[in-house]
Formats: C-alpha cells, structure tokens, sequence
C-alpha cells in the first residue's frame, strides 16, 4: 500500500500489504480460492440468519474505519512497519461471520479498485488478513463472557496480537508451499517481525473497542452476533474514518512486514505487476504523486468500501426476510 508522503508528495513507493501476484503458485493461490469461497458461503448463510435492520449500516461504517486505518503504517524496530488488519475489531463488533464478510469486502476492493494486492492471489490474501483473523476473534465471546471490562480489554489485546501472528505464519507456509522461501527461512523472519505489528495491532484494536465500551456499548456484537447500530452512529463513524484518511499522510515510510521479508529474503522481484491500474498505489492519475491525491484515494475508497459492505449487508437481509415470509 502506499503509506507515505515525502515533501509536498504522495509517496508511490509500493509497500505491498497484501500478497502480490508472483508470490505464490498457481496451485496454492487456487486452494486458498476454494478455502476462502467455502468459507465465504459459510458466512453469507450464517449473516443471513442473524442479520438485523440496524446492524446494516453498522457494518458499513466498520469496513470504512478498517479501510481508512490500513492506509496508516506505524512504524516498528528494524526499519519496518505494520498496519491494522482490523479481523477481531470486526468480529468483535459485528459478530465473527459479518466480520468475515466486512473483511472480505474491504480487502477486495483495495485488490480490485487500487490493486493492492493480485488478482490470482486475492482468495490467500481474503483467508489470511481477513477469514482467519475474524475467526479467531470469535473466541472473545467464549473468553470474555461475563467478565469485567478490564479482562475483555485483555482478550481483545490477546486476539488481535494472535491475529496477526497466525496471518503471518498462513503467508509464510504459502510462501514455503510455493518454493518462494524455504519454510525454515521465511517462517521465523515472518513471525518475528509480526510479532512486533502485533503489538501495535493490540494497541489500536483495545484503543478502538475501549471506546466503543465508553461511548456506545450497545454496538457491541451480542452472543447472537447482532450489533445494533443506527444512522447517527454509522454518519460519526463515517466520519471518524474520513478523518483518519486525511492523516494518512504521516504514516510510516518504511516496508511493511511482507516486503521486509521480502528484501531480506531476497524474492521481492517475485512479484508480478498488475493485470490493470485504476487508482494504482492509491493515486488519482489526474491529480499526480501529490499529497491531496493520495487522501483523495482514500476518501474515495472508503465511500465504495462502506457502500459495498452496506450492499452485501442490504441483499443479505433483504433474502433473510423474503425467506421467512
């Protein structure tokens, strides 16, 4: 993703957050298609059972904060970055099954509308940051339960630390299943380095439901995963992620943990270019390498993000309803 800005400019030096074609083999890309399809099936059906009305526009709002917060790279030792996946905020938010959907449909349009990420590798990058973080997250509320708001805030730290380690480690055994890097090099370097973002994942995710707790503890998913939610908090929440964007440009210009690895393991020239550019490293083409461009991107990608999920969510709710008539 392009995280930086240098100057007066955008800077369209690409830290690929999410796998890039070349990277794997067609036949663990396409395994990871089906897994990640299958799952997707699972999710739809499930989101369609316990849907309501005012999680709609809930999950709108959270897949635009996930998206606004991805483009912000904190920087970590080592010259290296690492950014939000977001997968058990969504989950804990939303539910674990419309988390998946939200997840999935944030990391589809950075891959389609800003080729963040191939086209062949999407299903690997789908499972990886979005499917396996929101299952996990789904074990806050076997772990959570009736407990005090402090040892929740403890569990959601866990989580999202975990979330990243295990998306680190899916990547580096389809790196090694691939024959990109050898399990026993690309395997430790992925998680040491992910064990790192980790941290900062904790940070921001607990900083996020801690506030939610505060502010409106009701937009917690409940045991039956349905967030509640209303327009007036879905616009602040907007909001919220359209101020974030505008202070993507202070984030980190350092690699991010992927292609760290990468330099370092020397198979970064591994990735192939993009099938097609549409607002390629989130630069708006006639507006240049500039500051303004690179926020316009954003702004632009989190009102398709927020109405694509609000879409998904819509069609799935309107089913469920035709359906029990």
């Amino acid at each position: 993703m392009v995280s930086v800005m240098s100057g007066a400019s955008w800077d369209v030096s690409v830290h690929p957050m999410h796998i890039p074609d070349g990277f794997l083999s067609v036949v663990v890309a396409a395994v990871f298609w089906l897994i990640t399809v299958v799952l997707l099936a699972v999710a739809v059906r499930k989101t369609q059972q316990q849907l309501g009305e005012r999680q709609i526009p809930l999950m709108g709002v959270m897949a635009a904060f996930i998206f606004a917060a991805q483009m912000i790279n904190f920087p970590v030792a080592g010259g290296t970055s690492g950014h939000l996946l977001g997968g058990v905020l969504a989950a804990v938010t939303l539910g674990p099954w419309a988390g998946m959907l939200v997840m999935a449909s944030v990391i589809a349009v950075q891959g389609l509308l800003f080729q963040d990420g191939g086209l062949l590798v999407m299903g690997a990058n789908i499972f990886n940051m979005g499917l396996l973080t929101a299952a996990l997250g789904s074990l806050y509320y076997v772990l959570a339960g009736n407990q005090s708001r402090g040892v929740k805030l403890v569990v959601v730290a866990v989580l999202a630390w975990l979330s990243v380690v295990a998306g680190a480690l899916s990547t580096a055994l389809q790196l090694g299943f691939s024959g990109t890097s050898p399990f026993g090099v690309v395997v430790p370097a992925m998680l040491g380095v992910h064990a790192l973002i980790g941290v900062g994942e904790a940070l921001i995710t607990v900083a996020a439901v801690a506030f939610i707790m505060q502010v409106r503890p009701d937009l917690l998913a409940t045991e039956a995963g349905r967030a509640r939610g209303g327009t007036g908090w879905a616009i602040a929440g907007l909001v919220i992620a359209l101020i974030v964007v505008v202070m993507s440009p202070i984030a980190s210009a350092d690699p991010d943990g992927l292609e760290r690895v990468a330099i370092n393991m020397g198979f970064e020239a591994a990735g192939a270019a993009p099938a097609y550019e549409l607002l390629p490293d989130y630069v708006v083409p006639f507006l240049g390498e500039t500051t303004l461009s690179g926020i316009l991107a954003g702004v632009i990608g989190v009102l398709v993000v927020a109405a694509v999920a609000i879409v998904v969510a819509r069609l799935l709710h309107r089913r469920s309803a035709a359906t029990a008539q």
